[in-house]
């Protein structure tokens, strides 16, 4: 149901989904321990956002001189093109502040930036921000908004789950390092692995399992829905990964495997199994979990999508996917899978390196 939900998010205006702080600080903390000089003397851009309450933006700007981060740019889209300006009620900080413009707050986007200590008390934070509206709505594919993408070293965010492939595909011209969230089906997108094989991009270090905040408007689910005390509405997702090019510890880390005997043996997945099925339609053995993949076998294995969360490039290579010819150069694999003429599930190909 929760994968129904995101594909179906641009025609239901669903797209507003906040992540939590503490999701956004044990993602970026795993980068710094791996380089702690990462964000060092760089321009951070945070799109898509809301910077008044934003959870990226106040996450990075309590951080700013802790990272050693050099300008931190943070933009919003304008409630009118979102479509829920009837349901938007202007934070006190803009009400309050002489730049306030009733009609700009509805029909433009805002723009945050932090260089300095403007308040003059001995530290840059959330304090020191200074704002303006921007000249358009704050889409992030306006002429305005590749200007501050090109400007930026990193461009961290949450994007709209229905527009993630135009928006990486936006970085991605832009020739930008990256951290973003997106719905792991994703990786089968022709847009996404392709980077992904050739290691271009990889998954971030916690994925699976992650709650958001979602807009009053938001219409109640059956499942994977609640409200807090407050009236606070939240939606969980079980399928959600960050996507990077920051290197980071853990993808480097060997994936621990047993032999082939040994799986057969004591895997309690495999139980029952005297071996691993072979593909109707290509040379390759079928593994239908990620802990299952033998240590001792040299050929082709089909292995899951959530493979990728444990993907070491320097242990293993990846071949294609089976959903699609445009994601296999030697279009073997975008055929489909098939085992005594059932189709399987998405899979990726792999094998060992030696």
């Amino acid at each position: 149901m929760a994968n129904k939900d995101l594909s179906k998010a641009k025609i239901a205006k669903n797209d507003e989904f906040y992540t939590q702080y503490s999701d956004i600080e044990k993602e970026v903390l795993a980068y710094l321990d791996f380089n702690a000089n990462v964000f060092t003397g760089k321009t951070i851009l945070l799109p898509c956002d809301d910077p008044e309450w934003s959870n990226f933006t106040k996450f990075f700007a309590q951080n700013f001189e802790r990272f050693g981060i050099k300008k931190l740019i943070s933009t919003s889209f304008a409630p009118d093109s979102k479509n829920y300006k009837t349901d938007y009620q202007p934070s006190l900080f803009e009400t309050t502040n002489p730049k306030f413009d009733e009609v700009k707050t509805v029909k433009n986007g805002k723009i945050f930036t932090l260089t300095k200590d403007n308040t003059g008390d001995g530290k840059i934070d959330i304090n020191d921000f200074d704002w303006e509206y921007l000249q358009g709505d704050g889409d992030f594919r306006s002429e305005e908004i590749k200007k501050l993408r090109d400007e930026a070293d990193i461009i961290i965010t949450n994007p709209p789950f229905s527009l993630f492939r135009e928006f990486l595909q936006w970085i991605i011209k832009g020739n930008k390092q990256f951290l973003v969230i997106g719905n792991m089906n994703a990786i089968t997108y022709k847009e996404v692995f392709p980077l992904i094989k050739e290691n271009l991009m990889w998954l971030g270090c916690n994925n699976g399992d992650m709650s958001f905040q979602v807009p009053s408007y938001y219409e109640v689910k059956e499942v994977r829905f609640w409200q807090d005390e407050s009236g606070q509405k939240w939606r969980s997702l079980g399928n959600i990964c960050w996507f990077t090019n920051l290197d980071h510890g853990r993808r480097h880390q060997p994936l621990q495997l047993m032999t082939m005997e040994d799986n057969l043996k004591y895997n309690k997945k495999l139980k029952g199994m005297n071996e691993y099925p072979k593909y109707d339609n290509y040379d390759a053995i079928e593994v239908s979990y990620t802990d299952s993949i033998p240590s001792d076998y040299d050929g082709i294995m089909g292995v899951p999508i959530t493979f990728l969360d444990k993907y070491n490039p320097d242990q293993f290579e990846l071949l294609g996917s089976n959903r699609g010819i445009d994601q296999d150069p030697n279009k073997v694999y975008g055929k489909g899978s098939y085992i005594n003429k059932i189709e399987t599930f998405k899979r990726i190909f792999i094998k060992h390196k030696k």
